[in-house]
């Protein structure tokens, strides 16, 4: 008898302490610390702070509403479609939980259970950064109903190549900044773009020089809320003396109150590894722009692409992006196999919370797996997000009254080596598929059937890249080179011509004039050419060998010398250049 009334006692007792209602010390801060602080929190980009019990109890009923209807904490993909290491996901329980908790009247609880709130530092997140950039000039945000793009132009003003394991951007005011991308410019063409020096240029789309081998494979991705991303062992990525960073910067559209502009100015904190690169992935993008072409009251018109896998590869993070009438966004792979494989999907697409996502463990994608991207868009007045009222015919472009539908992949192929060559060369071909007149596309090819020394079919797409955009200096430059690679010297110095003509400044053009003058026996002139890539160039230790080389031809080995041990000093592992300086040293010795 006496044990069934303690049995009776202990059930009592249990349902008693089930019943209890939550506490914020004991329920509820540890959601908020672990879903919501990132944001919420001082000095961030949410409008109010939730590390303490009383900033919660004040805003308790706000959020339990927004969590109910999951608009907090905003986590776009469908559980069950990816497993992502960003994940800020609230369980159906644990909504029941906030509820309950609101609906007794936010009682906090023993502050003993309460775990300690998460620390923010008002300085860089991951600690001091090797390297601090800071925009030469702010940036005045103009008033405007409208989108507002801004890009800033870092110089780090290297010695040496150094190998980046992590940004930090500090965007300046981040409750004025959407999202930002960082670009590498090796080619210091985003100068070339800016009114006077520092002070930035406007546009989304950037449009700089760059050699089609220089093969992008990082997502340098910001926005408000963000945690910095640190590239695992081996994933690191290079910079090197000369180059640039540009922050391409979407502005939240805004209004100037009492007449004043607010004005920021980024930073961007680099830290340095010492491990360089061993394994090489390469951003591939699924996009279909060609055929966004949204009648006025569709409410579910389809994007579509697909691309084979020409090798075992994995994939590392993806970054799904539309605009406003983008509502259903779907990303997978057909396994050879007949497997499905998701990589992501966004029931109810929002572009105020799109997001880079990395995955927990890399998703492996067999040889021959067709990776594809559905995008569903919504052009009906039902759509809350639609920007036109009524609704009216919506094309892609840039502006977020236009659209877009594009899937990022980070794929990383599983072979051993550096076999992006490959892979670009397949989706480049995939491209062309879509649109056979993409001048650019045909340059890449081109430029990758160089690289895998195949210069008469590069001939060929070169060509046809510069019957397509003869006025654009590039497809002219790339066609020069591979009339060079077939011994067509005089049809390849004619090229470089012309797209000297089309672009004075076009350095790379340049460069290359000066090496077919040197090759036809035209040394003045090739001197002169090269002495204003040198210019363009000066941290290019190639540049300086091959000026140097000519010069020994011209019998000058003493001027000969200055450039040889400029190379050296660029790069001491430089062979060639070692060697030609210790026979300039010999001759200018006689």
């Amino acid at each position: 008898m006496k044990q069934l009334s303690a049995l009776l006692l202990l059930c009592l007792n249990a349902a008693a302490q089930n019943s209890a209602p939550p506490t914020f010390s004991h329920d509820i801060a540890p959601l908020l610390y672990r879903n919501c602080a990132s944001c919420h929190r001082p000095k961030g980009p949410a409008p109010f702070s939730l590390l303490t019990y009383e900033d919660a109890k004040k805003y308790a009923a706000k959020i339990a509403e927004t969590t109910a209807n999951r608009s907090m904490p905003p986590w776009l993909p469908e559980p069950g479609y990816g497993d992502f290491v960003e994940e800020r996901r609230l369980s159906d329980a644990e909504i029941r939980m906030i509820v309950d908790w609101t609906r007794h009247g936010a009682p906090e609880g023993s502050a003993s259970q309460s775990p300690s709130p998460p620390h923010f530092s008002d300085g860089w997140q991951l600690g001091t950064p090797d390297l601090i950039l800071k925009a030469d000039h702010p940036f005045a945000v103009p008033s405007s109903k409208s989108d507002v793009f801004w890009n800033f132009v870092f110089s780090p003003s290297l010695t040496k190549t150094r190998y980046v394991r992590a940004i930090e951007i500090r965007p300046g005011n981040e409750g004025m900044v959407h999202h930002a991308n960082l670009v590498i410019d090796r080619t210091a063409s985003a100068r070339r773009l800016e009114a006077q020096p520092g002070a930035g240029f406007p546009g989304m789309e950037l449009s700089l020089a760059h050699s089609p081998l220089d093969f992008p494979g990082h997502f340098l991705f910001w926005k408000p809320g963000n945690e910095p991303w640190v590239e695992p062992v081996g994933l690191s990525w290079r910079l090197d003396p000369g180059n640039d960073l540009v922050l391409n910067a979407h502005l939240m559209a805004m209004t100037m109150a009492m007449g004043e502009a607010i004005k920021i100015q980024p930073s961007i904190g680099l830290y340095f590894t010492d491990k360089p690169p061993d394994r090489f992935p390469l951003l591939i993008q699924l996009e279909n722009d060609g055929r966004l072409d949204i009648p006025a009251g569709d409410r579910d018109f389809v994007v579509r692409d697909d691309f084979r896998l020409p090798m075992d590869c994995d994939v590392l993070a993806v970054y799904p992006h539309a605009h406003e009438l983008g509502h259903l966004l779907e990303g997978y792979a057909a396994l050879p196999n007949g497997e499905r494989k998701w990589l992501i999907r966004i029931p109810d697409w929002d572009p105020k919370w799109q997001a880079v996502y990395h995955y927990r463990s890399p998703v492996h994608l067999p040889k021959g797996a067709v990776v594809s991207m559905r995008y569903h868009y919504d052009n009906s007045a039902s759509n809350p997000h639609n920007p036109n009222h009524p609704p009216k015919r919506v094309q892609s472009g840039n502006q977020s009254s236009d659209e877009m539908g594009h899937l990022w992949l980070q794929v990383l192929p599983r072979a051993a080596g550096d076999h992006r060559r490959e892979l670009e060369e397949a989706w480049v071909r995939h491209r062309l598929e879509k649109y056979p007149d993409d001048s650019s596309a045909r340059v890449m090819l081109g430029a990758l059937l160089l690289a895998r020394l195949d210069p008469a079919e590069a001939v060929g797409e070169l060509e046809r890249a510069v019957q397509i955009a003869p006025a654009q200096p590039e497809p002219h430059n790339w066609l020069g080179v591979s009339f060079m690679a077939v011994g067509r010297v005089r049809e390849g110095t004619q090229e470089f011509r012309i797209a000297l003509d089309i672009q004075p400044g076009y350095a790379d053009a340049r460069y290359n004039l000066a090496k077919a003058l040197a090759k036809s026996g035209e040394l003045e002139e090739a001197r002169q050419n090269f002495s204003l890539a040198v210019a363009a160039y000066p941290q290019n230790a190639q540049v300086h060998n091959d000026f140097g080389e000519l010069l020994m031809r011209m019998g000058q080995p003493r001027e000969a010398l200055k450039e040889f041990n400029q190379a050296i000093a660029l790069d001491p592992q430089y062979e060639t250049a070692r060697k030609n300086s210790e026979l300039a040293q010999q001759r200018a010795g006689r």
